[in-house]
This record gives structure tokens, sequence and C-alpha cells, in this order.
């Protein structure tokens, strides 16, 4: 079984790889693959770094993890990052995959709205993690809920330390904070 964790990762930071790898654990998962969203619907043109810089920090951050991988299906298409169409292209470049889709409990809040949102328990079974604190949306799309530790860390607020030049280390791994300094990365406020 191979899980989907998609997002903006706009950075990824050790709140997103700490909740990934729990899921991946409790739900025994053979590959956990985190899918950057080259234009994530509701937030369209909000994204701090371009997909390619987004994708290049998830790779920094998922190195030598095993079982952890970076997804680019959805840097290969133009337009918005549908899950639909996400999972529709995962299973038609591998047949017979069975996939999980992982969506944190403020996702799955919006999860009916989602462009032929129906469709998404056909081609995946949809898990939400959630998070001590955080109510979690009751809905037939929804397949199985998981408890997941409590992370408070946001991009948002490594975006924030990063345009004011403070120091992102225990935010996001070493190399993520590197190659925020090494591209001056969310230097511009957003």
């Amino acid at each position: 079984m191979v899980g989907l964790f998609g997002g903006s990762f706009d950075p990824v930071h050790h709140g997103h790889l700490i909740v990934g790898q729990e899921a991946a654990e409790t739900l025994g998962l053979e590959t956990l693959r985190f899918v950057p969203a080259r234009e994530q619907p509701f937030k369209w043109g909000r994204h701090g770094a371009s997909p390619e810089h987004r994708a290049a920090m998830l790779d920094l951050a998922v190195a030598g993890a095993s079982g952890l991988q970076v997804e680019r299906v959805e840097l290969e298409r133009s337009g918005p990052s549908y899950t639909v169409d996400t999972l529709r292209a995962i299973r038609a470049r591998e047949p017979g995959i069975e996939l999980t889709l992982l969506l944190g409990a403020d996702a799955a809040a919006e999860l009916e709205a989602w462009h032929q949102a129906a469709e998404i328990p056909r081609l995946a079974t949809v898990v939400v993690f959630a998070r001590p604190g955080v109510p979690v949306p009751v809905s037939p799309l929804i397949a199985r809920t998981i408890q997941v530790p409590a992370i408070d860390i946001s991009a948002t607020e490594v975006r924030r330390r990063a345009r004011e030049g403070r120091s992102l280390r225990y935010w996001v791994p070493d190399p993520v904070a590197e190659y925020v300094t090494l591209h001056r990365l969310y230097l511009d406020p957003a």
C-alpha cells in the first residue's frame, strides 16, 4: 500500500515529516510519497516558492529516509493540482496500485468541495490524520481517522522567520534551511 501526502510544502518542515512518518507506521505503508502541488486550487497564486524549489526541498528532506519519496506527478502537468487527476495519473502509470490518500483534518474539512470529490474514494482510501484538539469532519468520503502528534510548526511561520533573517534550525531539516538561504527564498512578503 502506497500513501500519498499532498500539499504545498512551502517549505516542508519537521511537522510534515513527523506526521507523515507516524501515518506510514500506523497504516503499515510500504511507501509514503510526498506530493507537492504545482498550484493548489485553494491557494492559487499564493505559493512563496516555485514548484521546482518546493520539490527540491522535499528531496533534501527525505534523502536517505527509508520508505519516504517525492512524487512529482502534479509538477508534470499545468494548471491546478486536482487530487482526483493526481490519483488517476498514478493509477494509469501504475495499474493495480493500492493508494491511501492522507489528509489533515483541516484539508478534510474542505474535501466535499474538492473537484470531483465523489470520485476520490473510488481511487484511494481516504485517511484523515487527527491532532489533539482539532475536530475531524464527518464525511462518507473518509474511510478512517488516525491520531498523530500535535506539532505546532507552520510553513507560514517558517516563511516569516526566513523573511526576517531568523534561524530555521530545528524548524526544517538542516539541508532545507541551507537551500532556503542559498536560493534566497521567502525574502519577499507573501
